[in-house]
């Protein structure tokens, strides 16, 4: 831990999640000192209809970064995966900005893990998400460019962003393990409104694979910036206690 007395990190948080706000208070339970806080701005959908894509608009996201700012939060997280089919550049335009508006230091879901495979040298990923067909290629894509190939991939064909909170730890856990049988060098639960991060730590105990899910990868990277050593994080995934 730092000499700081509290460590306040602050999660950008679309409207419609029921996953990530819970799961992250939880997994920062056991970190004296460190608190989440959330602040919400609009998303009730994921396609790539021009509605759906405009929910991400720059402002919508600043507005509600300023009001983490209020409360003098040490990080800002992007805890959400748009970047996927946005583009990486999304991400860090948005970041910039967040910096620029409020003088903290903004991290992403996406940037984080992106972080973490390059740390890690993965360049063969398994992706498993809750979304549509069309969403899926262009993250697949996406990570192409990037150097990282998906040698599997899972998508429940879902658009309403409630909805994939309701998806429950068996089909999770299938889809993991269906990926998991192309011996990806890691796999990626890329959604910050899956009930996944709980399941990490056995399903990489069941498949001998590390598992990064995007409400860890955002975690993991806001507690680096804040100055938290992630290896106090445990039970939650080899990414805390591992990747440095």
């Amino acid at each position: 831990m730092t000499n700081k007395s509290r460590i306040l990190l602050g999660m950008l948080t679309p409207s419609s999640n029921t996953a990530l706000e819970p799961i992250t208070s939880a997994m920062v339970s056991s970190l004296p000192g460190v608190s989440a806080h959330f602040s919400r701005f609009r998303v009730t959908e994921i396609s790539l209809g021009a509605g759906a894509l405009g929910q991400f608009d720059l402002e919508n996201i600043l507005n509600a970064a300023r009001l983490l700012a209020d409360a003098n939060v040490d990080v800002i997280a992007w805890n959400g995966t748009s970047a996927g089919w946005l583009g990486f550049e999304s991400d860090e335009a948005l970041c910039k900005q967040i910096t620029e508006a409020t003088g903290i230091p903004a991290t992403t879901s996406v940037l984080a893990l992106n972080d973490i495979l390059k740390r890690t040298g993965v360049s063969e990923l398994g992706l498993v998400t809750p979304y549509l067909d069309d969403v899926q290629q262009r993250i697949i894509a996406n990570y192409a460019r990037n150097g990282v190939r998906c040698t599997a991939e899972r998508h429940l064909d879902l658009k309403v962003n409630f909805d994939f909170s309701e998806v429950n730890a068996d089909t999770l856990r299938r889809l993991v393990h269906e990926v998991a049988e192309s011996r990806p060098q890691a796999i990626t639960t890329f959604c910050t409104n899956l009930h996944a991060a709980p399941l990490v730590a056995a399903l990489e105990a069941e498949t001998g694979i590390p598992v990064y899910d995007t409400i860890s990868t955002v975690l993991w990277s806001s507690l680096r910036l804040a100055g938290v050593d992630t290896r106090e994080l445990t039970g939650w995934g080899r990414l805390f206690t591992e990747v440095e």
